[in-house]
């Protein structure tokens, strides 16, 4: 932004006239006027009057700062946004090229940008949308070069975006390789591609993954909100949680084994005999069958390892080893039904 454009900017934003800022800087208003139209620059004794007076910094004054704030980047975006409701897109478009030219090294402005300039083509009714595709393109491969990674995932996903719109989904899928291995949004858009560019196995597969792994970290998250609201002694709060542990176990055709272990420790916290004996007797039976959901449709697509039966045993032996603990489960020492399922004579 070249230095008339700052002045007139901020001393707009102060609801100053330019008689106003001459009378109060010792000079003339057609100074001032020149200085805004570009034909003059202030001297140099002046800079450090001016910014005090527009409240700006000498940086903010002669535009040195590559990077601008997060309140000044809101501000620059909600302007982007309020013109595109009264201007053409081209007059918008012109006016942000301009705004990020002079700060081509932000790459947030950048980017926030780009993704308006880029979706508003889809909405408003603009002439010749291509011609501006090569520049939004480049404002995104500028902020690949980020060295924010959220920005960098933030232009690849935009990338990704574009070149799906436009049905090139080789190019599309390139992109994805900025995204982390263990982010779910890479296997979930790399699934789309296989399922566009005809490898549907590999799309089934991808898609089965992502489930499989969303109940186990969707298990796993109810588990601790379960048990916070025991630490907290909330007990129905914990109760809708397992149940809701066991809604999703079910969903997921996960086996009997996994819609039924969920419901031990409250049973225990609450020496619940009955319940700990009945949930204990279908853990230790549902064993054998631990690896059942490797048979849903679910998951057809997918290679388990199958589980050995000496495995399977040992699985036994350690759970038989776990209920035996007498700090946990002595409360249950005495019960005939405790003793023979444990073997305790």
């Amino acid at each position: 932004m070249q230095i008339g454009d700052v002045i007139r900017k901020y001393r707009k934003e102060q609801n100053m006239t330019q008689e106003e800022m001459a009378n109060r800087l010792g000079v003339t208003a057609p100074a001032v006027n020149k200085w805004e139209k570009g034909n003059a620059y202030p001297d140099i004794t002046m800079l450090a009057p001016i910014a005090r007076l527009l409240n700006i910094t000498l940086e903010e004054l002669l535009s040195f700062q590559e990077h601008l704030s997060e309140e000044k980047i809101k501000n620059y975006v909600q302007e982007l946004d309020i013109r595109m409701k009264s201007e053409t897109y081209e007059e918008v478009f012109q006016w942000a090229k301009h705004i990020m030219e002079q700060y081509p090294n932000c790459k947030a402005l950048i980017w926030q940008m780009a993704v308006i300039l880029d979706a508003q083509r889809l909405f408003k009714d603009v002439v010749d949308v291509a011609k501006y595709d090569m520049y939004i393109l480049r404002c995104y491969e500028q902020v690949l070069e980020s060295e924010e990674e959220t920005l960098r995932n933030c232009a690849a996903d935009s990338l990704y975006g574009y070149y799906v719109r436009k049905e090139e989904y080789e190019i599309a899928g390139q992109y994805l390789t900025y995204l982390s291995e263990q982010n779910p949004e890479r296997k979930r858009k790399q699934a789309f591609i296989y399922s566009k560019t005809g490898r549907l196995d590999e799309a089934y597969k991808a898609y089965e993954e992502l489930l499989f792994s969303g109940y186990q970290m969707i298990s796993m998250v109810f588990n601790s909100l379960c048990a916070l609201a025991m630490e907290s002694n909330n007990l129905a709060k914990a109760h809708k949680y397992v149940t809701k542990q066991q809604e999703l176990a079910k969903l997921f055709e996960m086996g009997n084994y996994y819609e039924v272990s969920c419901q031990l420790e409250l049973a225990v916290l609450e020496q619940d005999a009955d319940k700990v004996i009945e949930v204990v007797k279908t853990m230790l039976d549902s064993v054998e069958q631990i690896g059942d959901f490797s048979e849903s449709e679910l998951y057809e697509h997918m290679t388990f390892k199958k589980m050995e039966r000496e495995v399977v045993k040992e699985m036994q032996k350690d759970l038989l080893r776990t209920f035996h603990d007498e700090e946990t489960f002595g409360f249950l020492k005495e019960d005939e039904r405790w003793k023979k399922m444990m073997h305790i004579n």
